[in-house]
């Protein structure tokens, strides 16, 4: 059972619409020092924590293990250093402690980056962070800061600070040629999206198999700091989500001239994947004879391989299909979300029943996610809600009219006896993912949705044996 904080329990909800309360109940993502987490996945970058003691390594066990047990890597866990903020410093500041910490951190540490991110207590009492970085900086130590007090926001608030922060203080101003054919990729949230390593190992291969070069910034198939340095030497950038990354992006046209192409549903399965990379190739202006030929040739081999293991897989579907589910709920990010809800409708014919997006997107974006789902489909459309408290989710879900057979979830731990209750199957795809063990998986892509393919009938079939 996982052992992620919880809330006190909000008053109850009769209505099956959101609404609003002042606790919530089974949290579905960190603070904004949670972006910790995003540093350590740069490999060979340490964050360096300035807040009260246990924050970080509360955002460390949510989001790296207690979420697909992802492990800390090379600077995260029990790494990354903290200055364990404590009354003394509320009373008199931080400052000379995170100096300290910082000096101490760089004689015993090595790492290609330093960031320095802070809490809600030196966010709070005012501490100047950027003077006492800033020194350090002057030195040639590679280090950043940003301020990531847990009033900012949420970890994806905090994600978009640090790689900005990044951007800024480290990578710096840049006047010089594109690389042409090179691309900078924003898309999930490291560790937080259980899947990411192998999602963006995927991506990666993908765009590299079309006949790109890939900046993928994050994990294990970036090059590390190497990289984040290369980032406007880029011809472009792709932002690969509904609306993470787009802040980033928005800041890298400003600040170095970059264009940028937004695709908002992550590619699942052979479709997608396809428009994916053929979108990719138009918005770079892809059209000599050779690079076109190397795009469709790749395509080919992909699509070839796909449908055949698709081929084998209908045997299966034809036989069971009685047997198996016919609508679907799915709980979780917006990136997730949005990019499984089109897959099983599209690709496997399943009825939409409940989507609720959980990690409060910006409502600047919220009306263009919404139209995303009213279009899922030439001949389906469907309503998504935004709530992040598990109380009134599982409300939602208990209202929902499934039909006459048990629906498939698609959420997260907090949904497992919600599951049970409604006799319907549990495939845990976002944090908290506290009852899977993921390494290198992957469910988008070509290679990733097959093995979403056997999560969800392997489950299915369990569920009613």
């Amino acid at each position: 059972m996982s052992i992620v904080d919880t809330e006190d329990k909000v008053s109850p909800v009769t209505e099956t619409t959101s609404k609003k309360t002042n606790s919530i109940e089974q949290v579905r993502y960190g603070c904004a020092i949670g972006a910790m987490q995003s540093v350590a996945a740069i490999p060979r970058a340490i964050p360096i924590t300035h807040c009260g003691p246990g924050c970080s390594d509360k955002q460390f066990m949510n989001l790296a293990f207690y979420n697909g047990f992802q492990g800390g890597g090379y600077g995260g866990g029990a790494v990354a250093p903290s200055t364990n903020a404590s009354e003394r410093e509320v009373v008199f500041g931080g400052a000379q402690r995170l100096s300290d910490l910082i000096e101490s951190g760089l004689e015993i540490l090595e790492a290609d980056l330093f960031v320095v991110l802070t809490g809600c207590i030196p966010d709070l009492v005012g501490d100047d962070v950027g003077s006492v970085v800033t020194p350090f900086q002057k030195q040639g130590v590679p280090i950043a800061f940003a301020e990531t007090g847990g009033f900012k926001g949420n970890n994806f608030t905090g994600h978009e600070l640090v790689t900005r922060a990044i951007i800024d203080q480290y990578v710096g101003d840049y006047v010089g040629p594109k690389t042409k054919g090179l691309v900078n990729v924003w898309s999930l949230l490291p560790y937080h999206n259980t899947f990411w390593r192998g999602d963006l190992t995927e991506i990666k291969r993908t765009l590299e198999g079309a006949g790109f070069k890939v900046n993928i910034l994050f994990g294990p198939e970036s090059e590390g700091v190497s990289e984040w340095k290369a980032i406007p030497q880029a011809e472009f950038n792709i932002v690969l989500g509904p609306w993470l990354g787009l802040a980033t992006a928005r800041h890298l046209e400003q600040k170095y001239g970059q264009r940028f192409l937004h695709v908002p549903v992550l590619p699942i399965g052979a479709h997608e994947t396809t428009s994916f990379l053929r979108t990719v190739a138009d918005f770079a202006g892809l059209k000599t004879k050779s690079s076109r030929k190397k795009l469709e040739s790749f395509i080919q081999d992909e699509e070839t391989r796909y449908y055949k293991y698709l081929e084998d897989f209908t045997d299966f579907y034809a036989e069971y299909w009685w047997g198996l589910p016919a609508k679907f709920a799915v709980i979780g990010d917006s990136a997730y979300n949005l990019a499984l809800t089109k897959f099983l409708v599209n690709q496997l014919g399943l009825i939409p029943g409940r989507q609720i997006i959980t990690d409060n997107p910006p409502d600047e974006f919220r009306d263009e996610i919404r139209s995303y789902y009213r279009a899922i489909a030439e001949d389906v459309s469907t309503e998504v809600e935004f709530e992040e408290d598990s109380y009134a989710i599982h409300q939602i879900l208990r209202q929902t009219d499934f039909g006459h057979k048990p629906p498939v979830i698609f959420g997260t731990t907090w949904e497992r006896d919600l599951a049970k209750e409604l006799k319907g199957a549990i495939v845990e795809v976002g944090f908290p993912t506290s009852y899977e063990v993921v390494l290198s998986r992957s469910y988008i892509g070509y290679r990733g949705a097959l093995t979403l393919l056997e999560k969800i009938y392997t489950t299915t079939v369990s569920a009613s044996a």
